[in-house]
């Protein structure tokens, strides 16, 4: 029961040109098994990582020449516009919401279902208001069952300019507005409208506030990543986090 609860219904929205067609029977467990079965148009196909039952997901196939950052990235949050609101509570960040061909969040379960099993790496893909970019990557990254607060681990970083800012994350339970586990006396998320994995409480706020400029009285309530620019202030107009197994 809890397969069909997971994971299809809460993500998708509306379906849009992009979503792309693979033959019958194939049933790829995340973006990497499309990728190495010859699919290189990035868009919304459906992955199975809990049976027969269908999960949607954006899948980013550009390669960029390096191999570390060929296609087959599974993305799990994006925030490019702000039409999006991600100050929700635990369960719609357990399931996951959005829209999987805008910004959207895939679900801490399905995280969890599609790291337990498998070695994954992470990139995070960041850009300003001025059109800079940066990434930051690691080797590992995956996320704990429920029982154990969807617990962050990820190591094996590699700097493409935006800095290291999940070290500081690392081992961290997942905190919401109405489920506090990280660990300051004060609720994390309420204080920078967001949901992440914080800690005492954070220097990345991924999920925070989507902010059109530069605003000195947020104080870290944005899309923050404090290392990029180091400042509280600079304020990211896209983000996209993905995964993707290592061979």
């Amino acid at each position: 029961m809890m397969a069909m609860t997971v994971f299809v219904a809460a993500l998708i929205s509306v379906f849009t040109a992009s979503v792309v067609s693979v033959p019958d029977g194939f049933k790829p467990a995340d973006c990497s098994d499309l990728y190495k079965a010859g699919e290189t148009v990035s868009g919304i196909y459906s992955i199975y990582i809990t049976g027969d039952v269908p999960l949607w997901v954006y899948c980013h196939m550009v390669s960029d020449g390096k191999d570390e950052d060929n296609g087959g990235w599974t993305v799990f949050q994006r925030r490019m516009d702000g039409s999006v609101d991600f100050y929700r509570g635990w369960e719609e960040y357990k399931r996951g919401f959005g829209a999987t061909e805008g910004e959207y969040w895939l679900g801490l379960e399905n995280m969890h279902q599609l790291t337990r099993n498998g070695k994954y790496m992470l990139k995070v893909d960041l850009e300003d208001l001025t059109g800079g970019k940066g990434f930051a990557q690691y080797s590992t990254f995956s996320v704990g069952p429920e029982t154990d607060g969807y617990r962050l681990q990820v190591s094996g970083f590699k700097n493409g300019g935006a800095g290291d800012f999940l070290a500081y994350h690392n081992g961290m339970k997942f905190s919401t507005f109405d489920k506090d586990q990280d660990t300051a006396a004060s609720n994390c998320a309420e204080i920078f409208r967001g949901a992440f994995w914080y800690g005492y409480c954070q220097i990345a706020n991924p999920n925070g506030l989507y902010l059109r400029g530069e605003d000195p009285t947020s104080y870290g309530n944005g899309v923050v990543w404090y290392y990029w620019r180091n400042t509280w202030n600079v304020i990211v107009k896209s983000i996209i986090m993905k995964i993707k197994r290592v061979a």
